[in-house]
Parts: structure tokens; sequence; C-alpha cells
């Protein structure tokens, strides 16, 4: 395997949004970019993995493992593609991918579509046929299109290595893709139907929602001597833990039973059922990672959570910060999507006595269409 694939991110996205490159939007919670990134590593195909940037700062703070790599892109989409291909010459690649971050919805088995027909193909690229009808405009006059003969191109776009650095390091003006090098200069392609999925996002208008919901989740636990107290994740020192028959975490619980309510699955119990064995003194953070599996897996994407804890103690201000890193660690979530706040009960009850503590969530979600 010597398939490297390069990631172009170097755009400024001005007709997305003025103040915000479309690559570093927030879509089907995550940046769009670091959907390309992650099915990238994923796919195991690539030895290693290019993201030409000019905003390197955007990375600094999240971790990548070392086959990523950050380059400085230039002016134009080629000239950042060019550099992507004088960056990986000392690797003597094969094979490379290039992919344009505003496509973040392909998918691994295109990948492997595309590497596979790699081995009798100098260049693959991917396209679908349009699904409008078509005009072509000469000299005032207009002609309409046979459909079925109208390719759009897609990314990722295959090619061997040597083939593609010999044309573009002679190309002296700005091109639309690296398809284009190909056939103008005579060079065979091997035409794949793509993915009607894989759409370019150009305009925030292409990012469709669907709906917006709500879900309230709220979990107590008794206060028991002799165990740890876990609340968001982390570990509190505390003289007593929350009884229960997983590890008690009511911020968990309570986040988790907020995301089944805006999903419409019914509650926690019925997946973490408590007269299963299986679940006994299970981590809460095992149990949130299948709930966000299944989130992402049907296209919701987390707004933000408001988050009450309510106890007497610990005092929720000195630990706010700790649980909501946690809490964005665990769930891929921006902090900023993310609030705590700190509830007494005025000493009244089991949890004024010290002897509990409750939680309720609410959670809102957006369906991607």
């Amino acid at each position: 395997m010597n398939n490297y694939f390069v990631i172009l991110a170097a755009g400024k996205g001005k007709r997305f949004h003025k103040n915000q490159p479309k690559q570093f939007f927030y879509y089907k919670n995550k940046d769009i970019i670091d959907h390309s990134i992650e099915k990238s590593i994923k796919s195991n195909l690539f030895k290693k993995i290019v993201v030409v940037t000019n905003n390197l700062q955007k990375f600094k703070n999240k971790k990548y493992p070392k086959s990523i790599k950050f380059i400085k892109g230039g002016k134009e989409r080629s000239d950042s593609s060019l550099k992507s291909l004088k960056y990986l010459k000392k690797f003597k690649p094969k094979n490379v991918l290039i992919h344009d971050a505003a496509r973040p919805d392909f998918t691994i088995n295109l990948l492997k579509k595309l590497t596979n027909q790699l081995r009798k193909n100098k260049a693959v690229i991917p396209f679908i046929h349009s699904k409008d009808s078509t005009k072509y405009k000469l000299k005032n006059k207009i002609y309409n299109l046979e459909r079925k003969k109208i390719i759009l191109t897609q990314t990722p776009q295959a090619f061997r290595y040597k083939d593609l650095y010999k044309l573009a390091i002679k190309q002296k003006v700005k091109i639309a893709d690296e398809a284009t090098l190909f056939i103008k200069n005579n060079y065979k392609i091997k035409f794949i139907y793509g993915e009607n999925k894989n759409n370019k996002i150009t305009y925030k208008d292409d990012i469709k929602y669907h709906k917006t919901f709500f879900g309230i989740g709220f979990d107590i636990h008794r206060l028991v001597k002799n165990k740890k107290l876990y609340l968001g994740g982390i570990k509190i020192p505390f003289h007593s833990g929350l009884k229960g028959h997983s590890d008690g975490d009511a911020i968990l619980h309570a986040i988790i039973d907020a995301l089944l309510g805006a999903m419409r699955k019914k509650d926690i119990g019925t997946y973490f059922p408590n007269n299963r064995n299986k679940f006994k003194n299970i981590r809460s953070t095992k149990m949130l990672k299948p709930i966000l599996d299944n989130l992402n897996k049907e296209n919701f994407s987390i707004n933000n959570l408001d988050i009450n804890l309510i106890c007497q103690k610990p005092k929720v201000s000195k630990y706010r910060n700790k649980i909501i890193n946690s809490i964005s660690k665990l769930m891929a979530l921006d902090k900023y999507k993310i609030n705590l706040k700190g509830k007494t009960v005025e000493k009244l009850g089991l949890i004024g006595k010290e002897k509990a503590i409750a939680c309720e969530v609410i959670a809102s979600v957006a369906k991607y269409e």
C-alpha cells in the first residue's frame, strides 16, 4: 500500500459565510473538515494524510495520529494542490487522492473503489449525472444539452502520483480540479459513478436541516459511603459516591436520557436495564458511547446541552470547567455548546442533607436531511 491522501482546505469560503471558512463550520457534530480527516484515517488505505490549510492554528489543540500532516496552503486551489504534491515527493508515493474539504459526505467505500481502480488506471474520477435540465449559451444562442451526457465530477480524485506531478508542475494557470490537467493534456481517465450524497458545500443553504427536537433528562441517586463519586465522566473528591447499578454518574445518565428523548428513543433503562449483570458497575462513559453512535448514524447533530446539577455539596463552581471539558471530550462537542449550572435546595430533603444528588438536562438536536 503506497497511497497518500490530500485534503484541500485553504479556501476562504466567502460565498458560504463572510466571517467563517466553511471547512470549520460545525456539521453533524464536528467541523466539516474533520469528516474527511476521520474517514481517511478509518479507511486504513493511506500512509500519510496531508491537510492543506491557511489556518494552522485551528488544528493546534486537536489530537491527530502521526500520519496526519498539516501544511500551509496557497492563494488558489491549484497552488495548494501543487504544494501538497511537492511535499509528498520525498515519500515517493505511487498513488495520491486529492479531495476538497467541502465534501464531507463521501464514504469509505468510495475510497476503496478509487484505490482499486488505480491498479489498472492512471487517473480515476468519480462523477454523477445532472438531475436538472441543462442548457449551454454560445454567442447569445441557447442550446439544450442531453442530461445523460453531462458529467458532474466529484472528489476525491485518484491519480498515479508521477503522472499528476508531471502535469501539475508545468501548469501555469489556475484550474478547477486535477482532472482538468489530464483532460487538457489528452491523458486517459477512468470515470466511475460517484455518490449522490457526496455534494459540495458552497453556500450555507447547502446544509439542509430537517427539524429541531428537544429532550429532557433527569436522574437522581443516593449518596453512599465507600464509593467513588463520578460526575460528567470524571472522579470528584467527596466523602461518598452515588449508589446505582452502574457507577451512578447522574450527569451522564441525564444527558443520555435527554438525547434519547430528543431522538424519541425511549429511555436509558431500555438500553441498560438494572436487572442485567452485564451492566453491573459499568462506567457511564461506556453507556454514552452507543447512544452517540446511534445519534450520528441517524444524522442528528447536537445544538446544545443545558445541565442543572442539583446538590448541596460538592460545590459545582469548583469543578465546572473540569466537568465541561470531560463532557466535551466524551461527546466530541464544542465546550461553548455545554452549559453547567449548580443548584442547591437550601438544605431541604435528602439532597439538602447531602444524601443524594440529582441532575436534569435539556438537549437540543437538529436532524439533517
